[in-house]
């Protein structure tokens, strides 16, 4: 086991690809083992592929780069604008709202801070926010992705842990719209400090907001009907993703007209990278989530922390200090695919729901892509808008103590994580 967490690292450190990273460490296990035949390792690599809920992850992103060309992105922007606009540090809030909207499109942090950056970010430069703090509000406020639904971070943790997606994606709107509303709060506090001013002098009337909200109906229904059709038992969490690329093209060719044939190829051609992406770190990591097993790394750690404290929120919270450390270093989806056969298996048998535990570890993870010396959103939103890691860091650090702060209160109290999955499921 140490040999192989050695392997991953040291090619990490020499600036491999995190896939093959994984499958050089796996391999490099079997080759050295004197108890398994490498052909077992190779086996587990197959097997890895050979999963139906797995056929959501395709799905979804397809949908999601469809739906960025149906007009969708413009509609969402405008109702965004309309909602908050009135607000201190009115464009910051925005951003912060836009990423709550487009989690249920998007379902990637680092595709939704990507696009605000390219979109968003050059406007508020140009009304005197400061580079750090637009980068910081656009960057950690695509963390909210991470648990909004379709959320691609909560579908592997639900295959890898054998975990209810359904009951996953419900219990992660709550704490959704809980980080939209601290973030918003914390650039309100900013924006009046600094005396960042609204963009609109007045607030909206009731009849802006409802024409503002009818005109981007079918992107705001469609985060509701991806879990009216999995509630209502219409569709699996695999069937629901082809569900929402057949939506996407219904929105785009018939509703917006938008969509051309030219950008469902465009579309195409994003989804089979980004898939292949992930595809090929899901696969290398079925062979090392063998080697974990096989080397009964979840007894080890469980015995280790039992030694230590037999407090089930004790445990959870030296299980999220590690996964924020770890966080700081691996990329979110890779540490999701390793650690939730080493953690869930500790934390189950001490009473605590697996549904609540992936909304914490899917939080936490994510917001590593937000934080140096690795972040990807970070580097992402910093190297659009041309701002100094360092000024981002600076600025971004209320942004994360937000975070930080309601995770602690979704880890004192699960049922805010666990009221809409037990009342609808």
């Amino acid at each position: 086991m140490t040999l192989l967490a050695v392997t991953f690292f040291a090619l990490m450190a020499f600036g491999l690809p995190i896939a093959f990273a994984i499958g050089i460490a796996g391999f490099s296990f079997f080759a050295t083992n004197d108890i398994i035949p490498m052909s077992i390792g190779v086996q587990q690599v197959a097997s890895a592929s050979q999963s139906f809920p797995l056929l959501a992850v395709p799905f979804f992103v397809l949908a999601g780069h469809m739906m960025n060309r149906t007009g969708i992105t413009s509609r969402l922007i405008n109702c965004s604008n309309v909602l908050v606009s009135w607000m201190s540090g009115g464009l910051a809030q925005v951003c912060i709202v836009l990423s709550t909207l487009m989690g249920g499109v998007s379902g990637s942090a680092v595709a939704d801070a990507a696009m605000e950056a390219r979109i968003l970010g050059p406007s508020l430069i140009a009304r005197g926010y400061s580079k750090g703090f637009t980068a910081a509000a656009i960057a950690v406020g695509s963390l909210i992705t991470a648990t909004i639904p379709p959320s691609l971070g909560l579908i592997l943790y639900g295959f890898v842990g054998n975990v209810s997606i359904g009951r996953l994606f419900l219990a992660g709107v709550i704490p959704g719209f809980m980080m939209m509303a601290g973030l918003m709060l914390t650039v309100w506090l900013i924006a009046r400090r600094r005396g960042y001013r609204p963009e609109m002098a007045e607030r909206p009337t009731l009849r802006a907001v409802w024409r503002a909200v009818a005109d981007a109906k079918w992107a705001l229904l469609f985060p509701v009907a991806l879990l009216f059709a999995i509630r209502g038992g219409l569709f699996t969490p695999s069937e629901v993703g082809a569900f929402a690329v057949v939506y996407a093209a219904v929105v785009g060719f018939l509703l917006h007209r938008e969509l051309t044939w030219a950008g469902v190829a465009e579309a195409l051609q994003e989804a089979v990278v980004d898939t292949g992406l992930i595809m090929l770190i899901i696969l290398f990591s079925g062979m090392v989530g063998y080697a974990i097993i096989f080397e009964q790394a979840p007894q080890s750690i469980a015995e280790a922390m039992t030694q230590l404290t037999t407090n089930p929120l004790l445990v959870v919270a030296l299980i999220l200090i590690f996964l924020f450390i770890a966080g700081l270093f691996v990329e979110s989806t890779v540490l999701v695919l390793l650690l939730t056969p080493i953690f869930l298996p500790i934390v189950t048998p001490l009473g605590v729901d697996p549904v609540h535990f992936g909304i914490l570890m899917m939080t936490i993870v994510t917001l590593g892509s937000m934080t140096p010396p690795v972040g990807v959103a970070m580097y992402t939103v910093c190297s659009l808008l041309d701002c100094p890691v360092e000024e981002y860091v600076v600025e971004s650090l209320p942004f994360v103590g937000t975070i930080v702060l309601l995770v602690a209160v979704l880890t004192l109290w699960p049922g805010l994580v666990l009221f809409l999955p037990n009342m609808l499921m």
